[in-house]
This record gives C-alpha cells, sequence and structure tokens, in this order.
C-alpha cells in the first residue's frame, strides 16, 4: 500500500493543473457555477484513479513486456550466428502486429474515428478510419524496426516520409487532410508509446553496435508519420473509386 500510494500522489500532482484551469475559467472568467458538480468531482477522481492505475501498470508490465520481447527476437539462439538484416525478420513482424494491434486499441483514436463518423454524417467510417491509421503505424514501426537493425540515419527516413506527405497532401481530398494530419497525432498516446518505446530501447539495447540513446529512440516518429500517408492513401483511393462508380452510371 504503501508504494501505491506516492503514484496516487504524483498523479494527483500531475492533473492538478488541469484541474485548476478549468475550474478558474469557469469561476473567475465565466462566473457562473459548474453544472453537475458532483459529476464533474466523481469524474475527476475516476480519472485519477484510472490514470495512476494505468501507469503503474506500464511500469510493471508494459515496458518490461517489450524488453523482454526484444531481447528473446534479437537473441543469437534465436535468429542464429552471424545475422543478416533479413534474419531479424521475426522482429519486423511482431513490429507489424504490435503496431496494428495496439492502435486498434488506442482510445483516442477511437474518439477521433466517432467524431470524424458524426461529423461526416456517416461518410467516413469508424472502423475503415481506424484500420487505415493502425496499418500505417504497423508499416512505420516496422520500417523503425528494419532501421534500428540496419543502423541507418534516422532523417533519411524522416525526410523521405514527409516529402511523400506533402505530394499525397496535394493531390488528396481536401476534407480529409486535416483529419489524415490529426490521425498521427493521436497513435502517439497511451496505448501505443510505452509499448512502442519499449520495443525500440529494447532493439537497440540488444544489437550489437546500436546506442540505445541514438538509435532507441525514433520508432513513435515513425508511428505518428506513417498514418498521415495510410489515411491520405484511404481517402485518395475512396474517392478514386467512387468518381469511377459515379462516371458508370
Amino acid at each position: 500500500m504503501v508504494a501505491l500510494l506516492q503514484p496516487f500522489i504524483n498523479m494527483l500532482i500531475d492533473i492538478a493543473p488541469i484541474v485548476l484551469v478549468l475550474f478558474g475559467f469557469q469561476a473567475l472568467i465565466l462566473r457562473q457555477k459548474i453544472p453537475h458538480l458532483k459529476r464533474v468531482v466523481i469524474g475527476f477522481i475516476l480519472v485519477w484513479i484510472g490514470l495512476t492505475l494505468f501507469i503503474i501498470g506500464l511500469e510493471k508490465a508494459l515496458f518490461p513486456i517489450g524488453k523482454i520481447m526484444a531481447d528473446q527476437l534479437t537473441s543469437l539462439s534465436f535468429i542464429g550466428e552471424n545475422p543478416s538484416w533479413f534474419s531479424y525478420y521475426w522482429v519486423y513482424i511482431f513490429a507489424f502486429a504490435i503496431g496494428f494491434s495496439t492502435t486498434i486499441a488506442e482510445p483516442s483514436l477511437l474518439a477521433v474515428a466517432i467524431k470524424a463518423n458524426q461529423v461526416s454524417g456517416g461518410s467516413i467510417k469508424i472502423w475503415s478510419l481506424r484500420i487505415a491509421v493502425a496499418l500505417g503505424v504497423a508499416v512505420g514501426i516496422s520500417l523503425g524496426s528494419y532501421r534500428i537493425v540496419t543502423g541507418i540515419p534516422i532523417h533519411y527516413f524522416i525526410i523521405s516520409g514527409y516529402i511523400i506527405v506533402l505530394i499525397q497532401t496535394y493531390f488528396a481530398p481536401k476534407d480529409i487532410i486535416a483529419l489524415a494530419y490529426d490521425s498521427g497525432g493521436v497513435t502517439t498516446s497511451t496505448v501505443t508509446v510505452p509499448l512502442v518505446a519499449a520495443l525500440g530501447l529494447g532493439l537497440a539495447s540488444t544489437i550489437e553496435g546500436r546506442s540505445p540513446l541514438i538509435d532507441g529512440f525514433g520508432l513513435i516518429a515513425f508511428a505518428s508519420l506513417f498514418p498521415i500517408m495510410s489515411v491520405l492513401a484511404y481517402a485518395q483511393i475512396t474517392h478514386y473509386l467512387n468518381r469511377r462508380k459515379n462516371n458508370a452510371i
């Protein structure tokens, strides 16, 4: 119980500025009573408890699991002696799978997908958007894992990726561009980041010649960049198919 007390105190300190800003603006700027005050207070307490337990879970489970998986997938007893970049194919498969699954489970992506479906009148499907984003994250993390294995500088990938995004942005339907860029942001949230960071640091720590500081970080950048590509590609393909369907009619 003593060990659990400190995380609860730390989380209370972390969320206190949010509470002060919201309640302060309501009382001092708007000068109105907070509607349903009891429900709001209960909600903040639940958020406080939930975030604290989530952080504890990350430290006790997700980070260690990511490190253990990276150790096992890169051990010489598993991939063989004198490995090449292709010998790590299970690392790429695992990175793809973990990127896809964690993104599908991302609460912030679900919230964005639901709102996008509502404001678009149903033209943007919730599952279609989630799958498009998840595929982008999966491909990005797989490519990022390949970068760690080979040691290729990250700026080659990032610069090339954003050039592709800029070209896509020029040709994509204008009503999807803002959503595509936001989709890249929501992937760097509570579920995806811990596992992706643990995987990157684990790979850099276990592969000979890699620095955890230089090579271990950067996977999250891939997880933010490639969903923009995948959502723009999804919009462009959908727009093309709809145009062909209308021309056929």
